[in-house]
């Protein structure tokens, strides 16, 4: 009796070698499209690779790797050209017979492999043009999605605040835009007496200011609230350990794309406020880190980066390296930062050896499931900002006593006197917040 619960549609990877890329560096790139493929909901049955100066101009593979990716997905493994075809008594009758020979085939085919166990979408792991997906879709009879389609799906998919869905919203109609195409025999259609602008151009207007109102209203939103967003690294599940606060937390490529700051806890005096970003991998499309850039530039204002990365994956030094070069191009790559090597547990010695040799001291292992390396970095990120912390004495006016609760939530009081001038409160504080406090009496 076959089993009857749900199954996850499958898929088949399709990458293209480029002569500058390594053969360990075409397999990560592979491994890591798998886990976005893996994150949108399919199950990958199998990949199909060719090593090639460029894609090809058609359907990005070559014919005889064509015909291979068809075998896989139970196309015809060919490009129709869509001229009409010529025909002859000889060649239908032909034709019928094939026709006949393929059905009485149909019952071993079917023993031999269950036709809805074939993969129904072909992911390639390249951004590809309408045509080229078109054709592959002719081809191997499956659906299409090039590697930027998966990300602004998936993202799509899990932005849950108002804020969130407008950048992704942002970004699909960036995605879309260029991929329009016209309808059948709209191409010379004008819309208006005199207008001189056809059907694509009246949808391109569209979505331009569609996307003009949507970068408003996130504008807006942006201005009234402070919010943060980095992937499957362990972002969320160490952020929850170390703020007590209940975030989403699962084992998939941008699981979450809307975060709060939060307190760490307990409390200190002052507050050490901790956030995250939006995680990174290779080819993420630019338009997305262009969709949350407005939340990466909050990047310049924190006084520690904690650059967290999954230990066990072997890809983590590239991930680790597109992190960087994103905070580089927004100018924040220069704040102090550490380097937090999470899932450390699924470490053996050797592997945990080798790490320790490529970062030595600069590096912290833990696990964000131990409460004992929780609380290790806890007292680590608190020491790292006590060594900043500098005295200060605040003299407050009698008429200005609404701002001690400031103080207070600001600073840590060490003393509080009292004279003619008002409260001399002894304060230990970021230089930042006290400058800014000290602005606040004036």
């Amino acid at each position: 009796m076959r089993n009857e619960s749900p199954k996850r549609p499958k898929a088949v990877l399709v990458g293209v070698q480029f002569p500058n890329v390594s053969d360990d560096e075409h397999a990560a790139d592979l491994a890591e499209l798998e886990r976005l493929v893996h994150t949108l909901g399919y199950d990958v049955v199998g990949s199909v690779s060719q090593k090639r100066e460029s894609l090809a101009a058609a359907a990005v593979l070559g014919e005889g790797k064509l015909k291979d990716l068809a075998e896989i997905t139970g196309g015809k493994g060919v490009i129709p050209t869509g001229a009409p075809e010529r025909t002859s008594k000889a060649r239908e009758k032909w034709k019928a017979e094939s026709h006949q020979r393929d059905e009485d085939d149909v019952v071993e085919d079917e023993d031999a492999e269950d036709a809805s166990e074939r993969p129904t979408m072909v992911i390639v792991d390249h951004e590809i043009s309408p045509s080229q997906a078109r054709n592959l879709e002719r081809a191997t009879g499956a659906g299409v999605l090039d590697r930027t389609g998966v990300i602004v799906d998936i993202f799509h998919r899990h932005a849950k605040s108002r804020e969130a869905k407008l950048q992704v919203e942002i970004a699909r109609l960036n995605y879309v835009a260029p991929r329009l195409r016209e309808s059948k025999g709209s191409s010379e259609r004008q819309h208006g007496k005199g207008s001189g602008e056809t059907e694509i151009e009246l949808d391109r207007r569209k979505i331009r200011d569609r996307i003009a109102e949507l970068k408003e209203e996130l504008a807006s939103i942006q201005s009234e609230q402070d919010n943060r967003r980095y992937t499957n690294a362990g972002k969320s599940s160490l952020r929850r350990a170390l703020t007590g606060s209940e975030v989403l937390v699962a084992d998939q490529l941008f699981a979450t794309l809307d975060t709060t700051v939060r307190a760490l806890h307990p409390e200190t005096k002052p507050r050490i406020l901790v956030s995250d970003t939006v995680g990174f991998i290779k080819k993420l499309p630019h338009d997305l880190v262009a969709s949350f850039q407005s939340t990466l530039d909050e990047a310049h204002e924190a006084s520690l980066l904690l650059h967290v990365v999954d230990a066990s994956d072997p890809t983590y030094e590239s991930q680790l390296q597109v992190t960087r070069e994103v905070l580089g191009e927004i100018g924040a790559n220069s704040a102090p930062h550490m380097l937090l090597l999470n899932k450390s547990d699924r470490l053996n010695d050797a592997e945990r050896a080798s790490l320790l040799r490529k970062h030595g001291k600069d590096a912290i292992f833990l696990s964000a499931k131990d409460p004992n390396d929780v609380a290790a970095l806890r007292q680590t990120i608190i020491d790292f900002f006590e060594s900043m912390m500098v005295d200060e004495v605040l003299v407050i006016p009698y008429s200005r006593q609404s701002l001690l609760g400031t103080v207070y939530e600001n600073a840590r009081v060490l003393s509080e006197d009292y004279d003619e001038a008002g409260t001399h409160l002894r304060v230990r504080a970021m230089p930042a917040a006290i400058a800014k406090l000290k602005s606040a009496f004036v």
